[in-house]
C-alpha cells in the first residue's frame, strides 16, 4: 500500500510539472519602444529619441516553475520602427539595424520570476524576465524589469530592459541635426496577452 502511495505522489508531481500556462501576444493592443538620448542642434538640453514598433507577434508557454517551454518566442518587426524624425529612421534602419537582411529582432524567454500558478484571475505583480535577446547576428542574456497585471483571461504587460550599441555591435546613429547619441539603449515593451491556458 505504501508503495503504491508513492507512485500516486509521483504521478502527480509529473502531472504538475508537466501543467502549463498558455499566453500568446495580442498585436493590435501590443507595441515594443526603444528610448535613445540624444543631443540636437540647436537645443540647449539632451531629449529622448523614441521609435515605436506595433509589428510583434509572440507566444509563451510556462511551466509551473516559471521556466519556458520549447515554442516560447517573440519577434518584433524593425522596419515597422517610427520615431518623429524620418531621416533618423532611414538611418537606423540602413546602418544601425541593416533590416533590409535582419528585419526582425528576436527574443526567447528561458524563466518568468514573480509569477504564482496557476495564474490569477486579477492583481498586479512585478515581475522579471529572462532570456536571450537578438539582433542582427548577435544573441545575448538580457533581463527585463516590468509588472504584469491580470484582468479575467487578459494580461497586461509593462517591462524594460538596456543595454549598449556596443552590445549588440551597433552602428550609432550620426545625421546632420544630432551632435551626439547616447551609449545606452533603453528597450521598452507594453504587451496584452490573451490567457489561454492558465
Amino acid at each position: 500500500m505504501n508503495r503504491w502511495f508513492f507512485v500516486l505522489l509521483g504521478l502527480v508531481g509529473l502531472a504538475q510539472a508537466q501543467a502549463q500556462s498558455r499566453l500568446e501576444l495580442i498585436p493590435t493592443q501590443s507595441e515594443a519602444r526603444y528610448r535613445v538620448r540624444e543631443q540636437l542642434a540647436g537645443l540647449n538640453f539632451p531629449t529622448d529619441a523614441v521609435g515605436t514598433s506595433k509589428g510583434v507577434q509572440g507566444v509563451v508557454r510556462l511551466d509551473r516553475n516559471g521556466r519556458a517551454l520549447e515554442g516560447s518566442r517573440f519577434t518584433v518587426d524593425l522596419n515597422a520602427l517610427a520615431s518623429d524624425e524620418p531621416r533618423r529612421d532611414n538611418y537606423i534602419r540602413r546602418n544601425t539595424l541593416n533590416t533590409g537582411q535582419y528585419p526582425v529582432a528576436e527574443f526567447v524567454p528561458k524563466e518568468v520570476r514573480g509569477l504564482s500558478f496557476p495564474l490569477p484571475q486579477s492583481g498586479k505583480f512585478p515581475v522579471q524576465i529572462v532570456g536571450d535577446l537578438k539582433i542582427r547576428e548577435v544573441s545575448r542574456s538580457v533581463t527585463w524589469e516590468g509588472e504584469v497585471e491580470f484582468r479575467g483571461d487578459t494580461a497586461y504587460l509593462q517591462a524594460r530592459t538596456s543595454f549598449t550599441f556596443r552590445d549588440f555591435g551597433l552602428v550609432q546613429p550620426r545625421v546632420l541635426v544630432v551632435l551626439s547619441v547616447d551609449e545606452n539603449i533603453r528597450l521598452e515593451v507594453s504587451f496584452a496577452f490573451r490567457i489561454l491556458e492558465r
